[in-house]
């Protein structure tokens, strides 16, 4: 859809010349996480069965596992010629304190992906980006159940700050039951100026506000990135100046907000249904 397309108010006038900044110099490089567990039954399986199964470097599982469980892991690790021990549940906890479910895997560190990473995830399933900016978000529950939504919707690809935002961890690998693996995280130095770059390359950048648009108007056709603020207070306001349009979802409740992870949640799935509407 062309961007006259839209009906929304009109915005001000690009920039005639292309905005210059550091990511215009030099591509953002891949800046991996200190971490080297995926942990729980889900993770360990959509990792063992992922392009990213190289990225393992070793498998524990529980000695006493469900056996039909420990079969299945046996079968994807021997066909891929991984390492596999068996070991007590002591072992797995001193590993880590988290809900292990009985198997750890050893891996190399997440890898971050690159920005035209997203455009390419978009051509090669001929749509147009659907992208999701997250402005500061925090929590790593929020961030891995926010890419398993990502993955569902169908979204080509998740972008992050540097700084004072949640990185790709254990955690967020287990949150996201395996859509880490298939939803590629590109994580950027200026948010800003990588949001003038979108818009550059055509993308509509929406965002949530109060005073927005009722967001079951949205006509997410067409290059769109949606904007998820912090958890405690949404949208940074040099953030907030960027966007094209910004939406609200309508509450009768007593409490006026939504966890970050729920907002996204709504959001995606109102941007699937305009960008895949029913037929007949």
């Amino acid at each position: 859809m062309n961007k006259k397309d839209k009906t929304y108010p009109a915005k001000k006038e690009r920039h005639q010349k292309p905005r210059q900044g550091r990511e215009d110099r030099k591509p953002q490089e891949a800046r991996p996480t200190s971490d080297e567990f995926v942990y729980g039954r889900h993770a360990a399986i959509s990792l063992l069965e992922s392009e990213q199964s190289d990225r393992i470097n070793k498998i524990f599982m529980a000695d006493n596992i469900q056996p039909n469980f420990g079969r299945q892991v046996e079968t994807l690790a021997k066909a891929q010629h991984l390492i596999l021990q068996k070991v007590p549940k002591a072992k797995l906890e001193q590993l880590t304190q988290e809900n292990h479910q009985g198997i750890i895997v050893a891996v190399s560190p997440i890898p971050y992906a690159q920005l035209e990473t997203i455009f390419e995830a978009a051509e090669a399933k001929s749509e147009d980006p659907l992208i999701v900016i997250l402005d500061n978000l925090e929590d790593p529950h929020n961030l891995g159940s926010i890419l398993r939504t990502c993955d569902a919707m169908g979204v080509h690809g998740v972008i992050i700050p540097k700084r004072r935002s949640a990185s790709l961890t254990d955690v967020v690998a287990k949150t996201s039951t395996g859509a880490v693996n298939y939803v590629p995280v590109v994580r950027v130095t200026n948010l800003a100026q990588t949001i003038n770059k979108l818009k550059d390359k055509g993308v509509w950048i929406f965002g949530t506000a109060m005073d927005g648009a009722d967001y079951r108007t949205w006509d997410s056709k067409g290059p769109t990135a949606l904007v998820i603020g912090n958890e405690g207070k949404g949208i940074s306001p040099g953030i907030a100046k960027l966007m094209d349009v910004t939406l609200s979802i309508p509450m009768t409740g007593h409490v006026q907000s939504l966890n970050a992870s729920v907002a996204a949640g709504v959001l995606l799935y109102q941007a699937y249904n305009g960008r895949h509407p029913l037929e007949g």
